[in-house]
């Protein structure tokens, strides 16, 4: 099983000694069965997966580790005990129930794990699949994806927990199968995640990045041009998506589908079929584009710039076009209900903007590769793809933050071609594209510029500048490892 270099890493082992605190009695049962799933980086292709449109990221060498077993007897039959080797997370303990509820109010890093639980078991009923009764299981977790990253932790670790339940279950279903499961199990935590992580995080390849394609979810291989290499490095300005979905993530899903609505009113549509029908932007894209053939153009932004203001939306200036209170709208959506309650208003015309204009930048990223242009050539075009999508992610998505507007410009003035923030943003990473012979200095002077004060404030140890700023090739994906 291949490892990440995390000196830190404690591997669980039936020779432990005896201690009796949670995560050392985990390590001395689990001994059955690993499941290493990798954390992912977005190479391009920002906040758009949920509106159906296409993607290209790959999997890094940094991992998360599930271990688990099977308690079939006595009391601990009944329970689902979750030990972490990092000591900042406490043990969790669940019953073995999967009908049980996530308590969203209360928010803990076994949830995850819990919404595998969850989704393997629906899965299976909607597989008519029999799986027995549900038995307790032991589990212990390790990983080097830092949390709140933008690198995928949460995915990482709803992946890996549903793997290894499924195998520990006796279950095996095909990848695309897996990857759409485990989009809809980490729903269950109230985040309206588009399936790019947890796709990534499953279908990946050693040395090629992905254009992940969904409805039906698909993997394309996209092989890098040589000469370049990507450097991940952290703001450290933690980003906590499940946490802050009412005002971030799940917020710009509510006023992309708000967006969508409102472009198939103005376009035609009957606002019943709109509101019923029109889910995201991609719903409403056809529209615009016989919008723009009737202008002389074939881009589908000229709809949003003739068609949305750019003034920020109320709530009574939606429900005047369609008719319709926004609760009713999204009556069956407790996570976009939250939204409501705590949005005092909506940017339709940005948003929109930014999802039209990056799904035209996926597929530039990856014609380019296809090109006939010399490495270097596309090396450069691709950077000039990555700082467009930083923009838009910044100024019309609006999910950057101070810490990675810093880190983003001293990557360009040491020399990144290109340079953006990578996953859900309001926090997290940077990820930027590098010729492979100034990685080392470029690391170093990320260091010196953007590191050193934040060591001298006791922010972080020098000894773990690692885990924040590394250069990594594309990697693999899930596996499964049994002892």
């Amino acid at each position: 099983m291949r490892r990440s270099s995390d000196s830190r890493r404690s591997r669980p082992s039936s020779s432990s000694s005896s201690a009796t605190s949670p995560t050392s009695t985990l390590e001395r049962l689990v001994t059955l069965l690993f499941d290493p799933d990798f954390g992912r980086v977005n190479l391009i292709g920002e906040h758009i997966d949920y509106e159906g449109y296409s993607v290209l990221p790959m999997a890094i060498r940094q991992d998360t580790i599930v271990a688990i077993r099977k308690r079939d007897v006595g009391e601990s039959a009944k329970l689902l005990r979750i030990g972490n080797v990092n000591p900042k997370y406490s043990m969790c303990t669940y019953p073995a129930d999967p009908d049980q509820e996530i308590d969203l109010k209360n928010h803990k890093w076994g949830h995850y794990f819990i919404c595998g639980y969850k989704g393997i078991y629906e899965f299976a009923k909607s597989k008519k699949a029999d799986v027995g009764l549900p038995v307790g299981l032991d589990v212990v977790v390790d990983g080097t994806v830092p949390t709140g990253s933008g690198l995928s932790s949460s995915a990482a670790l709803v992946c890996s927990s549903t793997i290894a339940i499924m195998a520990a279950l006796d279950m095996n279903f095909p990848k695309k199968e897996i990857a759409q499961l485990t989009c809809e199990c980490e729903r269950y935590i109230g985040t309206q995640s588009g399936g790019m992580d947890q796709a990534i995080s499953i279908m990946a390849k050693t040395g090629f990045a992905e254009l992940i394609d969904f409805n039906p979810i698909c993997a394309s291989d996209v092989q890098l041009p040589s000469g370049g290499t990507f450097v991940i490095a952290h703001s450290l300005a933690e980003s906590q998506k499940a946490v802050t979905a009412a005002t971030n993530y799940n917020n710009r899903v509510v006023e992309c589908r708000l967006a969508a609505i409102v472009l198939a009113i103005k376009l035609g549509m009957s606002s019943n079929d709109a509101v019923s029908k029109v889910k995201t932007l991609s719903d409403v894209e056809g529209l615009c584009v016989s919008f723009a053939k009737n202008h002389r153009s074939s881009d589908p932004v000229l709809a949003i710039k003739e068609l949305l203001m750019e003034e920020p939306y109320t709530a009574e200036d939606i429900e005047k076009i369609t008719g319709e209170n926004l609760t009713s709208i999204f009556a069956n959506s407790p996570s976009s209900l939250d939204v409501l309650r705590a949005a005092k208003h909506f940017k339709l015309f940005q948003r929109a903007s930014h999802v039209y204009c990056e799904a035209k930048r996926v597929y530039a990223f990856r014609d380019t590769v296809l090109s006939k242009l010399s490495d270097e050539d596309k090396l450069k075009r691709l950077g000039e793809l990555m700082n467009e999508s930083h923009h838009s992610c910044s100024v019309l998505y609006e999910c950057s933050c101070p810490e990675l507007e810093e880190l983003v410009n001293i990557c360009r003035d040491n020399g990144a071609l290109g340079a953006r923030l990578t996953g859900a943003g309001w926090g997290g990473c940077a990820v930027a594209l590098v010729k492979e012979n100034i990685v080392p200095q470029f690391i170093l002077n990320l260091k010196e510029s953007f590191y050193q004060s934040r060591i001298n404030k006791g922010i972080i140890s020098k000894n773990d500048l690692g885990l924040y700023v590394f250069a990594s090739r594309p990697s693999s994906g899930a596996a499964i490892f049994k002892f």
